[in-house]
């Protein structure tokens, strides 16, 4: 069958690893044909066709003419009323399909959404009685601000894939939405005008990432009208992704819950955990002969590397000879040097070691005896099950994935208690046994559940349910709608019976055509009748 694969990447906010598990899985199922309908703009071999840029500057075009640019006005008003109005909710997506098939016929939304027009509904809408940003007062920066956003959002409605030509997403059998967000709008369109269905695979929540960073986010450099306004979009969006998506498939049970907690039907929710190549990478060689804990992860308040700083005096105060390492970049500005002076009021600094970012982290793990995760939320399973398929015992909070991930096989404790947490940390220092029994166990856990044959054939078996469920022509010409399946195997064997129990008289009809000189294989008695 052919697959296409939508995803999405922008510098305000990339998808880590989508590329290579995209590849991952292509390999693994060469039996279907997948082509690439990225919105970053060409990333090399296996791009189809012309690749989408939402981001920078607009791409050129004419501008609609007057009855059309009224059409546009309509159903961006009706979108963007949506946004802004809670009794209004219902009528994002059909604006937002409105728009798309505006779009298709002659390709002048972006020239559109940049109009002086189209920033005075926003602006209209933006300020109405009752409107949940109009208590921001928005000025007209950020109308200005908001419209330009919005038209980088609503970009790929426009793009040119949605015919059922060649490269055309209307002539695929299905389409995989990979990391959510704005590439599923090209899945969203291609259901509504091809009935092409979709999967959706998060390995990080596109909403719950957007609320914490990227262009909504506290940190993004708008005011807060216009964040408001930008998560009430992505919001809108993810709730339309789940409603229409026929299988979301969440990295883990913990992104499940935030899934359905946004909407999503818990029939057509299956966890797939993310496969890694590092399932094959051996397991770290020796304990290094000093006890040494190892901490990797970006320097932010959110990992809290302060708590393993205070867990690690207490480790020292009981193994004199004790070591920390502590990998990672600085993602929050001053907090490396922050962390320094913390370590050093705590009398640890000469065996607290910060060594950076990582150049592979096999070498990370081996440097250490235990790896600690002293983080407060733990979003993703990666560099937990990467820290198990080392082989190493760990040692982390109990927040987010980790007790997903972890399970039995390390020790857990609550997040903000350093003591705790030097507790566990001294408990598996003293008992080599239990390191060991605890390391191997969770070095096969972790094999077990990110392999990548698990994760092919999962995506196997899900290609094929839905492709069953979705006829390939849809009735045509007023026709009856063709059931997928509706003959069993033994029908089309040459020498077989064709009438059988339960026919169904279109079924007797299509084997009498066949009989007589149809596309199907005539039956024996006719080849000898007609010889």
């Amino acid at each position: 069958m052919r697959v296409a694969l939508l995803t999405e990447g922008a510098p305000a906010h990339p998808q880590r690893g989508t590329g290579g598990w995209c590849d991952r899985l292509a390999a693994g199922l060469p039996e279907h044909e997948f082509e690439r309908y990225p919105l970053t703009g060409p990333q090399g071999p296996g791009a189809a066709g012309q690749a989408l840029a939402p981001w920078g500057r607009r791409p050129g075009g004419r501008a609609p003419g007057a009855l059309r640019r009224r059409q546009y006005a309509a159903a961006y008003e009706h979108l963007v009323r949506a946004l802004v109005l809670p009794a209004e909710r219902a009528g994002f997506g059909p604006g937002l399909y409105r728009l798309a098939l505006l779009a298709r016929e002659d390709g002048r939304l972006p020239a559109f959404l940049a109009s002086g027009h189209a920033r005075r509904i926003l602006e209209r809408a933006w300020r109405l009685p009752g409107a949940d940003t109009s208590a921001g007062q928005p000025l007209v920066r950020d109308v200005l601000v908001a419209a330009e956003l919005l038209e980088q959002c609503l970009r790929p409605l426009a793009a040119p894939w949605y015919g059922t030509g060649p490269g055309g997403l209307g002539a695929a059998d299905l389409c995989h939405v990979v990391g959510g967000g704005l590439a599923a709008l090209p899945a969203l369109v291609a259901r509504h005008l091809h009935g092409v269905p979709f999967v959706v695979t998060e390995h990080r929540l596109h909403l719950r990432e957007q609320y914490l960073g990227g262009w909504a986010g506290s940190h993004a450099p708008y005011r807060w009208p216009v964040r408001a306004l930008l998560l009430s979009f992505f919001r809108a969006l993810t709730e339309e992704t789940y409603r229409q998506a026929a299988v979301l498939t969440p990295g883990s049970a913990h992104d499940q819950q935030w899934q359905l907690r946004c909407g999503a039907d818990p029939a057509r929710t299956r966890v797939v955990y993310e496969g890694t190549p590092a399932v094959d990478r051996p397991a770290a060689g020796p304990e290094p002969a000093t006890p040494t804990l190892v901490w990797a992860g970006a320097l932010e308040p959110g990992r809290d590397p302060e708590s393993a700083l205070h867990a690690f005096a207490r480790v020292r105060a009981e193994l004199p000879g004790a070591r920390l390492l502590v990998y990672g970049e600085e993602t929050a500005p001053g907090h490396r040097s922050h962390c320094a002076a913390v370590a050093e009021r705590l009398g640890v600094a000469p065996a607290v070691h910060f060594a950076g970012r990582p150049g592979e982290l096999a070498a990370v793990w081996e440097a250490g005896t235990v790896a600690v995760f002293s983080a407060l939320s733990q979003r993703g399973p990666r560099l937990l099950a990467d820290a198990m398929l080392s082989g190493r015992a760990v040692v982390s909070t109990d927040v987010g994935v980790a007790r997903e991930v972890v399970g039995p096989t390390g020790l857990l404790v609550p997040a903000r208690d350093p003591r705790a947490l030097a507790g566990a940390c001294l408990a598996l220092l003293r008992d080599e046994e239990r390191r060991a029994r605890l390391g191997l166990a969770g070095r096969l856990r972790a094999q077990e559940r990110f392999a990548i044959e698990p994760l092919v054939a999962a995506f196997r078996e899900i290609y094929l349910e839905l492709v069953s469920q979705y006829p390939a022509f849809p009735g045509a010409g007023g026709g009856p709608v063709p059931r997928p399946f509706a003959r069993p195997a033994e029908y089309w064997l040459t020498d077989g019976p064709r009438e059988r129990r339960g026919a169904t008289p279109q079924d007797a009809g299509g084997a009498a055509e066949d009989a007589d000189g149809g596309d199907g294989a005539r039956e024996p008695a006719a080849l000898a009748e007609a010889v």
